[in-house]
């Protein structure tokens, strides 16, 4: 896949005013009388023209007579037009969304309630790092789809020279990079920016910390914790081996791009569709691309550390006229023959919903990385507020460039989480 999976941006802001509306029993009878079409949004390379034909060839054959029709979407401002579309009376029946969008979609009441639908979509075999984020309070408002992780991707001939080899720990990964330095001072170990904040968020998780926390009815930020300023430091660590901007993220530069294709970088942490780029410019350039992958490791050898899965769920329409066609095509493509032939579409580049339609890629690949850490995933906190979080100035960017510039991570923390707290309540 060549395009980014994002974190939406203000969905609850842009979301005051969706009413819900819609009779359960009113839908299946127009359900029940034959309309001839119902409309399925997806996202630009998210579903393989050969998977969604055959979603569609055994969905018609079980409902001679109605037509699928599928529209492809763009990421850029997708969060608007799917905001506009769920407030109007013929929105599309069903949508894809970004697993960080759907708590915001949901809470307003673009989202047809799908608990009672739970054993027809088959939610008892979903992976519960992926299920997450597709339920709200107890409720469910989706049905995750795919998901993806950031691994470690390195060169191969760097690491053959350091005589390092793939680490399974912090303390060997640190060791690893001590090599690196040494084996060629021009060659930076690993590049990482200093706000590459999907990384840090797994290494809060990895100490039992998270972004934010609710209390009570309110949610607070979890920078200013003990937990948060430990993975900070352990960030710190691994960035000091780094020449990358303390300032920055890992897109900006886009590092797949315009860094790793010039050379002198060891290792990166990236996304699958990110490697797949650098060695396209790599091969482009006239250069080798040979590179391995490995998890990001955790404390100990037995697992890896935890990543944020970033991915889409497929959901159904509140307002939707075909509800009821629109639960079965969405039990259809979410089920596991489905999701099986999906993964292997794909190739591996994504994880499927449930590890029993897991793609086997080869030895040595990212997918086989991805899927070792993919296991250990989470999400960001599932509340329509988190998206205002994420909206720049990231308070939690900011957070991470101070502490790596010299500030007390306790109290770089406290600031974020008065400013993280302000902005998830609303």
């Amino acid at each position: 896949m060549k395009r980014k999976l994002i974190a939406a941006v203000g969905v609850a802001g842009m979301m005051v005013g969706l009413a819900a509306c819609g009779n359960g029993d009113d839908d299946k009878a127009k359900a029940d009388a034959g309309p001839k079409e119902i409309t399925v949004w997806v996202m630009d390379g998210s579903a393989p023209k050969a998977w969604i034909d055959e979603v569609n060839k055994e969905f018609s054959a079980k409902h001679p007579g109605v037509t699928v029709k599928v529209e492809e979407q763009k990421w850029t401002g997708i969060q608007e037009k799917v905001t506009t579309a769920l407030s109007e009376n013929n929105p599309p029946d069903v949508l894809e969304l970004g697993n960080t969008q759907t708590a915001g979609y949901a809470v307003t009441g673009g989202l047809a309630d799908l608990t009672k639908e739970k054993a027809q979509l088959g939610a008892d075999a979903w992976q519960k790092s992926m299920l997450a984020s597709a339920e709200v309070d107890g409720k469910l408002y989706s049905a995750p789809w795919y998901a993806a992780n950031r691994v470690v991707i390195y060169d191969k001939k760097a690491f053959a020279k350091a005589g390092v080899t793939p680490p399974t720990t912090r303390d060997e990964w640190i060791a690893g990079l001590e090599k690196l330095k040494a084996a060629d001072p021009a060659t930076q170990p690993i590049y990482l920016p200093g706000q590459s904040w999907y990384v840090l968020a797994g290494l809060i998780w990895d100490e039992g910390g998270d972004l934010a926390v609710k209390d009570g009815a309110k949610w607070k930020g979890g920078l200013g914790t003990p937990q948060a300023g430990a993975a900070m430091e352990f960030y710190k660590k691994i960035q000091s081996y780094s020449t990358a901007p303390k300032d920055k993220d890992e897109a900006n530069p886009q590092q797949s791009t315009d860094i790793v294709p010039k050379g002198g970088v060891a290792s990166w942490i990236g996304l699958g569709w990110e490697a797949g780029g650098a060695e396209k410019a790599l091969k482009a350039a006239g250069k080798e691309a040979d590179f391995g992958y490995f998890p990001i490791p955790g404390k100990t050898a037995d697992k890896t550390s935890t990543v944020f899965l970033g991915g889409s769920n497929l959901a159904v329409a509140e307002r939707s006229k075909n509800k009821e066609l629109a639960k079965e095509w969405l039990a259809l493509a979410a089920g596991k023959d489905q999701m099986t032939k999906y993964a292997a579409e794909t190739k591996g580049a994504l994880l499927p919903n449930q590890a029993a339609a897991n793609f086997t890629p080869a030895a040595g690949a990212f997918a086989e990385a991805m899927g070792k850490a993919g296991v250990n995933g989470k999400i960001t906190p599932v509340t329509a507020g988190w998206a205002n979080v994420e909206t720049e100035p990231n308070p939690i960017k900011e957070f991470m460039t101070k502490v790596l510039k010299g500030e007390d991570a306790a109290k770089a923390g406290a600031d974020a989480d008065a400013e993280i707290a302000k902005r998830i309540n609303k």
